[in-house]
């Protein structure tokens, strides 16, 4: 097996010959973007820490959910700046930065009770520092494989930021209890700077002039646009808007399922964060292979309008279902929303090509963190307002979702089958 170093170019590129060794190398790749998102879904289980804080540090209301909107949004618009980064620099250094500031980020937060230092710390440097790790994971991963398995391969490498609440829920739930809040983060902080720049050294683009599946010049020729023509468009916008409103409203549910599934699972509302999170990486994958097969715009289409589905039903479940009902709707949800996360990646790169798809892909991603800024805080407006009730959050966001698979409709230039 290679070492990180062998054949390495200085822009984390590496001399291959022939396709089978490109895509050799392409897995590996694949396997540590994936194993970096793995880490970085940290963000994922604020809603186990959200009660914690509340408990240890007395915060209340919107202070709750303030460290991790902000973190969204910050995450959302450093992808801008790290993937003008990545797109220069490569993706090595850019997802070594990364698992810095991610450490810095818990490393502060760990270090106060203080809701200012909580919001620098979480909010702020740990928002930058997912930015720089996600954008390093996927823009390589892509450059090494053909364009039919563009999903397949961008709902893998991010599947494991869907993933992470998998052993992340149970390891925070067990360092809450031995190390408390702050303890706990220190312990998370350090643990993920050694992962993430780790596995960061894996990370490589491949050679100029490198086809990959050997499909000669017309593979290599295809689309190419920067951030500044993108923007020009007006279908970059309608993506953008159907992105915050498919995002948002996924994030409305898993900013507060712990709180959810406590109503009727108690300590045991772990299991259904940790199922969502199946559910999440699934969707990411599945949703890249039929993407691939019958195209993105109609399978954008059906996971909104699933989704709108799952937020009415889940009105009268999480009114009075069991706790079994409550975990399939979490893992459903789960699903569509994280199909969002590997189709909104595939159709950057379809529309505007992969040349500068770092910076682009991030300009369009700041759809997500503004989705994530909003309507989680109007969720956790709507539910105070009717007495703890989710009932009117679900139904905005149907009403929204609704209204995004009509917008998708429009949606052209993407492949419509394969």
């Amino acid at each position: 097996m290679p070492t990180p170093e062998s054949g390495l170019r200085g822009d984390g590129s590496q001399s291959v010959e022939g396709s089978p060794g490109g895509a050799g190398r392409g897995w590996l790749v694949t396997f540590a973007g994936t194993g970096i998102n793995l880490a970085l879904g940290i963000l994922y289980t604020w809603s186990m820490f959200k009660g914690a804080i509340e408990k240890e540090f007395g915060w209340k209301g919107a202070q709750l959910n303030d460290p991790y909107a902000l973190c969204c949004l910050v995450f959302a618009f450093a992808m801008i700046l790290a993937g003008r980064c990545q797109d220069r620099f490569g993706p090595r250094l850019t997802a070594t930065v990364g698992g810095v500031l991610v450490g810095a980020g818990f490393a502060l937060a760990s270090s106060s009770s203080q809701y200012e230092v909580w919001l620098a710390g979480f909010g702020v440097l740990v928002g930058l520092g997912l930015g720089f790790g996600y954008s390093s994971a996927t823009p390589p991963a892509l450059k090494w494989f053909p364009p039919s398995k563009t999903g397949f391969i961008a709902g893998l490498v991010v599947a494991g930021f869907g993933l992470a609440p998998v052993y992340l829920a149970p390891l925070s739930q067990w360092l809450l209890q031995k190390y408390h809040v702050k303890g706990s983060m220190l312990i998370l902080g350090l643990a993920f700077v050694g992962i993430v720049c780790g596995l960061a050294q894996w990370l490589r683009n491949p050679p100029p002039g490198y086809v990959a599946g050997g499909g000669g010049a017309k593979a290599a020729a295809g689309p190419s646009a920067g951030p500044s023509e993108m923007v020009r468009q007006p279908l970059f916008w309608l993506l953008w808007v159907v992105y915050f409103i498919g995002a948002g409203a996924g994030l409305m549910v898993i900013s507060s399922v712990s709180g959810m599934a406590k109503k009727s699972m108690g300590e045991s509302a772990f299991v259904a964060v940790a199922l969502m999170a199946v559910g999440n990486a699934g969707g990411r994958v599945l949703a890249g292979i039929l993407s691939d097969r019958i195209g993105r715009r109609w399978t954008l289409m059906l996971v909104l309008l699933f989704q709108a589905g799952l937020m009415f039903a889940a009105v009268p479940v999480t009114s009075g279902g069991g706790s079994g009902a409550v975990v399939m709707l979490a893992v459903l949800i789960g699903a569509n929303y994280g199909a969002n996360l590997s189709l909104f990646p595939s159709i950057t790169k379809d529309i505007w090509g992969l040349k500068s798809f770092g910076m682009n892909y991030g300009v369009l991603f700041t759809a997500w963190g503004v989705g994530g800024m909003v309507l989680p805080r109007l969720q956790q407006t709507l539910t105070a307002a009717s007495g703890g009730s989710y009932a009117s959050s679900f139904q905005t966001a149907g009403g929204l979702l609704l209204a995004g698979a009509i917008l998708s409709l429009f949606v052209r230039g993407v492949p419509t089958s394969r």
